[in-house]
């Protein structure tokens, strides 16, 4: 998904469609606009090889990194993938094999289509399917850890989220996501991580990230004449709806990196994970019988 994240109430009563994710997917790959527009706003942080519709700079990249604390060898899934930037990039700088998914059909087959660029003659270690947040198909355990950029304000309900993807993480593994709120309301996310059992490590604060959207959004509105000509009236009209809307919010935005983890409760269960999805004969996993975009 890997899309805009917005302070929205926790079930959000109407969503994307996949039909609208994959027709700004569609439209965004026949153009470069909506990709000049994100390094306009980030300037000198807009990581370009990657090419995500989010909020992932390269000051973000390098805090999942550390935050992630993962071995080569080990399963790092990409929840809400769009098209497979972030999790490209983090399998080849740290040596890890991949499971992406997203809503979009059209982001799944974009992001396997890039695997060759980031992984060479071993792209098979990087699988991508369509999944959703709350119904991942993944066996329990199966993740040593998972990143989440800017996609579970996208998802109905986000305690239900949390607990799915905590499943699938592994003891001794973490759950790095973006959150964001308005600056005078309570977090929530202590209580989520305890209900999937899993405890908040650590809350790092993203004070640029305002401002990033903000110089976006107005790019947008300045260019709307542009967007509709190149990606089609109904993707740049649900952009600058957003733009409009969000717009007047963000001077009270938090935004955060938040790092949940799985506590090891005895020293063999942290390579539970290693067994359940370790590359079969055939590089692929043994599984079971399983801000744009609006």
């Amino acid at each position: 998904m890997n899309t805009t994240t917005h302070p929205t109430p926790k079930h959000v009563p109407t969503l994307p469609s996949p039909a609208q994710y994959d027709a700004f997917h569609t439209a965004r790959a026949r153009t470069d606009l909506v990709a000049r527009m994100y390094a306009a706003a980030m300037g000198a942080d807009y990581p370009a090889e990657i090419g995500a519709s989010s909020s992932c700079d390269w000051p973000l990249l390098g805090l999942i990194t550390s935050r992630l604390s993962m071995r080569p060898g080990q399963l790092l899934v990409d929840a809400g993938c769009g098209t497979g930037g972030i999790g490209l990039w983090l399998a080849r700088a740290l040596a890890l094999r991949l499971d992406g998914f997203d809503l979009s059909p059209v982001a799944v087959t974009q992001a396997a289509a890039r695997r060759p660029y980031f992984l060479g003659n071993d792209a098979a270690r990087a699988t991508f399917r369509v999944a959703d947040l709350q119904n991942t198909s993944l066996p329990a355990s199966a993740a040593h850890g998972i990143v989440c950029i800017d996609a579970l304000g996208r998802t109905r309900d986000r305690d239900q989220a949390v607990a799915e993807l905590g499943r699938v993480l592994a003891p001794g593994g973490r759950l790095v996501m973006t959150r964001s709120l308005r600056r005078d309301a309570t977090p929530t996310w202590g209580e989520q991580a305890a209900a999937a059992g899993l405890v908040v490590e650590h809350v790092d604060e993203r004070p640029g990230e305002p401002a990033m959207w903000e110089r976006l959004y107005r790019f947008w509105i300045a260019h709307a004449h542009e967007l509709r000509r190149e990606l089609g009236d109904a993707p740049a009209q649900r952009m600058l709806a957003e733009a409009e809307q969000m717009l007047p919010a963000l001077q009270g935005r938090r935004a955060v990196l938040l790092t949940l983890h799985r506590p090891a409760t005895a020293p063999d269960q942290d390579r539970t994970a290693d067994r359940i999805a370790s590359p079969d004969r055939h590089g692929g996993r043994h599984t079971p019988d399983e801000r744009i975009p609006q």
